[in-house]
Parts: structure tokens; C-alpha cells; sequence
């Protein structure tokens, strides 16, 4: 795909996205704050739905991870210890000619000459540090007492509770602490949609393990990493497992990969796997005086854990999953005759609404009783919606649109108006192919919850 029809698919993506309620601009009716977004009724499900199965095979499936809910805020020693007070900075360049604020890497050269990439102006500032971290203060007073940050990740927080998940846990090595939070980073240039935000959610793992463990577990998770893309439906051809070289790497870190996806605007990140040794636990130790080491029974030996860190991105998977699912195709209207279908293919584990369930018309009660009843059978389990408004062909298109990957129609066969066998059975249409068959609704439950698993 070239780069018109790619930056094409991207504003199409983003129209869809406000016209059906997955993302919004926040402060939308003030002129916005860039760099925020809103979630809306759809897209608020998909999210949950990617953190609830993150959280699910990463602890509830595992019996060496825990979880924990860190806050937002916290001690201002905590960001000293880290070096994030010091060092949590990007290189900022100013564009004297356009006034744009850009981040050092993403001036351009030609020639030998750095031009800005918005107008080509070659009068560009020197780079200076630009300090990510929103400063804020705590208590009555706004003094240098006061301070402290809004966390511009979720990591510190495990690191800080170490000792005391440890010892409630009574895990043995190796064993992790997950977390999902927001993060918040005062981003020099916000851009490409929800992808790079001033406020964002983080799915973190916090894997400890001994020193000579560090290398395999790194690889170990990566490709269970992969997997987990693979299992919520980005295939591993769109997925890019990026050895990050040691002049990129932090200087505490034995290894890194990127996981990167093919955006329509271009390869990004969506998870960082790094092995970041015991750099973070030996931070804390120094410069709080507190012992935050393991003890192991079976060798009668104190020492630091080192960690390996598979720290994804709440809000750039959710993009992902939606520029994966887009499609577009050609589809019979009523009449037959063919029409252009926007259609999000989501994993069904991941789609919003599981199930939508019609009435054939709207104006016959058997129907509309029976398609409600329908619904209040399916809704302990799935997340169901129901639709009696317009033809049965254009509520089709709706749910395609949004990515529902079943529909359930109420017809007369239902009643047993045309055929006695028919009776209390439905038409099941699948999303992706169209497909329809008949299913008792008796079995229409554990068919749906089966093939949503």
C-alpha cells in the first residue's frame, strides 16, 4: 500500500472511530487539549476487553504472577531514586521559522542540512533537554516541598512495593507483579492519533528472577508477548520483534526488544521486553536505607532480584486492533444488488458487542417478545445489543461496522409460522463471511460463548 492510500485508511479509521463511539477528542467542545483522548460506549469496551484479557492469561492463568494497583501519585523520592527527576528528558528543538516544537530525532536532514519537517526551515534551535514528567504539589502549599509528579510510569510503584507483595504473596523466584495504570508524559509533540498521548494506560510486568536467569526469561517473554498479539488477533506477520542495539539501549539494561506493528502510518512500538537487571531494586535500597532483597530458603542466601520488564501500551494495542480490523468489502443489499461494507474484523474476544439480536419487523409483538427474551438469556454472559429500527439488511450493516461477530435474527420460522420444526430457532449470521444457519436457541448460548472464548 503506498503512503496517499495508507494516510487515506488512517482518516477513514479516525472518522469511523468518533461517527460509532470507540474515541473522541477530549474537551471536544472546547477546542480540545491535545495529546487527551475520550473513550465513548464502544470504544471504552474494547478496552476493557484487551486489559481483562491481559490481566487474565498474565495472572489469573499463571501461578507465579500477582497483581497490584500502585497510585498515581507518590513520593517525590521515589522519582529522584529512579533518575527520572534528573534524566526523564528529550531533546527538544524550536523551528524559529514555523515556531514548531519538535523532538530532536525528528528534524530531518538533506544534504547535510537539518530542516524542519513541517516548513523546510533550516533556522532551527539548539536541541535542549525538555523534562517529560507533569510536575504537580501536594498539600496546601505550592513550594518546593510540595512537589511531586504524576507518574509518567507504572513501574516505580512495584519496585517500591517489592518487599511487601513478596512477603503477602510467598512466592519463590522467579515469579512477577502486574500492573495496569495510567502514565502520563508531557510529550514535546503528540501525534498520530491516539498512538503518542500526554495521558495513556500501561499493561507492566515486573518478572524478578536470579541474575543467570535474566537473558532466557527475556526471550522466554518476548515470545509470550507475541502470542498474546497473535491471540487477540494481530497476526505475527504484522508483528516485528526489534533487537534494540546497545548505544539505544538504557544504560542499565542487558537486553531489549521493540514489538512493533505495521500502522498504516508506519512501524511503531506497542511493547518494549527489557531486562533491566537489579538497577531499579538497587536505586530504592541506596537511596531510601530500606532491604528490599529475597532470601532463599533452600540456599540460605540474601540477594537483589534481577527483573525482566514486558511493559505494553494500553491505548497504541487498541489502535492497533482497530487499524488490523478494518476493513472494507462488497456486500448484497436488500435488493442484491452489491454495496460498498466498512467492516471491523475484531477477534470476537476482543469486539465490543458480542452478539446483536433483531426482531425481523419491529412491528410484529411474537417477534419483538421473543428477540427481548432472547436478549435476557444472553446477557449474563455476553455483551448483547438490540436493534428492531430499519431494514434487517442495514442493522446487518451497523453491527459489521462496529465489529459485532454475531447476529441473531427473530423470524417467523422462530414461531413455527412456517415450519413446526423450525420452531424456537433463529438465524445466526456471522460477521466476517455472512454465513447464516439455523440454531435452537436453547444451544444458542454456549455456541456463542464457545466460539467468542
Amino acid at each position: 500500500m503506498d503512503l496517499k492510500a495508507d494516510t487515506q485508511r488512517m482518516e477513514k479509521i479516525v472518522s469511523l472511530c468518533k461517527r460509532r463511539g470507540f474515541i473522541f477528542q477530549s474537551s471536544e467542545i472546547y477546542g480540545g487539549l491535545n495529546g487527551c483522548w475520550d473513550y465513548g460506549p464502544l470504544g471504552v469496551e474494547l478496552k476493557r476487553n484487551l486489559k481483562n484479557y491481559w490481566w487474565r492469561v498474565t495472572v489469573h492463568e499463571r501461578d507465579d504472577v500477582v497483581g497490584m494497583d500502585g497510585s498515581i501519585l507518590m513520593n517525590r523520592a521515589v522519582w529522584k531514586a529512579s533518575g527520572h527527576e534528573d534524566t526523564f528528558s528529550d531533546p527538544m528543538v524550536d523551528c524559529r521559522s514555523c515556531k514548531a516544537r519538535l523532538r530532536a530525532d525528528q528534524v530531518i536532514e538533506k544534504k547535510g542540512v537539518q530542516q524542519c519537517p513541517n516548513c523546510g526551515g533550516k533556522d532551527l534551535t539548539e536541541p535542549r533537554p525538555f523534562n517529560l514528567m507533569f510536575k504537580t504539589y501536594v498539600g496546601a502549599t505550592e513550594d518546593e516541598s510540595s512537589v511531586t509528579y504524576l507518574r509518567p510510569e507504572t513501574a516505580q510503584s512495584i519496585f517500591v512495593q517489592f518487599k511487601n507483595v513478596l512477603e503477602v504473596s510467598r512466592k519463590k523466584l522467579p515469579f512477577g507483579i502486574a500492573q495496569i495504570g495510567k502514565a502520563f508524559r508531557n510529550e514535546i509533540n503528540p501525534r498520530n492519533f491516539t498512538f503518542r498521548s500526554r495521558e495513556f494506560e500501561q499493561m507492566e510486568l515486573e518478572y524478578f528472577c536470579r541474575a543467570e536467569e535474566g537473558m532466557k526469561l527475556l526471550d522466554y517473554w518476548l515470545e509470550e508477548r507475541l502470542k498474546f498479539y497473535e491471540n487477540i488477533g494481530v497476526p505475527r506477520e504484522k508483528l516485528h520483534a526489534r533487537q534494540v542495539p546497545d548505544e539505544e539501549r538504557a544504560f542499565y539494561s542487558k537486553g531489549t526488544y521493540d514489538i512493533e506493528y505495521d500502522f498504516p502510518f508506519g512501524r511503531q512500538e506497542l511493547e518494549g521486553v527489557a531486562y533491566r537487571t537489579d538497577y531499579d531494586l538497587q536505586q530504592h535500597i541506596k537511596a531510601s536505607g530500606k532491604t528490599l532483597d529475597y532470601f532463599d530458603e533452600e540456599t540460605k542466601q540474601r540477594f537483589i532480584p534481577h527483573v525482566v520488564e514486558p511493559s505494553a501500551g494500553v491505548d497504541r494495542t487498541v489502535l492497533a486492533l482497530i487499524c488490523e480490523a478494518y476493513s472494507e468489502d462488497e456486500a448484497p443489499d436488500e435488493k442484491g444488488e452489491m454495496e460498498m461494507r466498512v467492516v471491523l474484523r475484531f477477534h470476537p474476544r476482543m469486539a465490543p458487542i458480542k452478539c446483536a439480536v433483531f426482531p425481523l419487523l419491529k412491528n410484529k409483538e411474537p417477534l419483538v417478545t421473543k428477540a427481548k427474551e432472547i436478549v435476557v438469556l444472553l446477557r449474563p454472559d455476553l455483551n448483547v445489543f438490540y436493534d428492531e429500527s430499519g431494514a434487517i439488511g442495514r442493522r446487518y450493516r451497523r453491527q459489521d461496522e462496529i465489529g459485532t461477530p454475531f447476529g441473531v435474527t427473530v423470524d417467523f420460522e422462530t414461531l413455527g409460522e412456517k415450519n413446526a420444526a423450525l420452531t424456537d430457532t433463529v438465524t445466526l449470521r456471522e460477521r466476517d463471511s455472512m454465513k447464516q444457519e439455523r440454531v435452537k436457541i436453547s444451544d444458542l448460548a454456549d455456541m456463542l460463548i464457545s466460539r467468542i472464548s
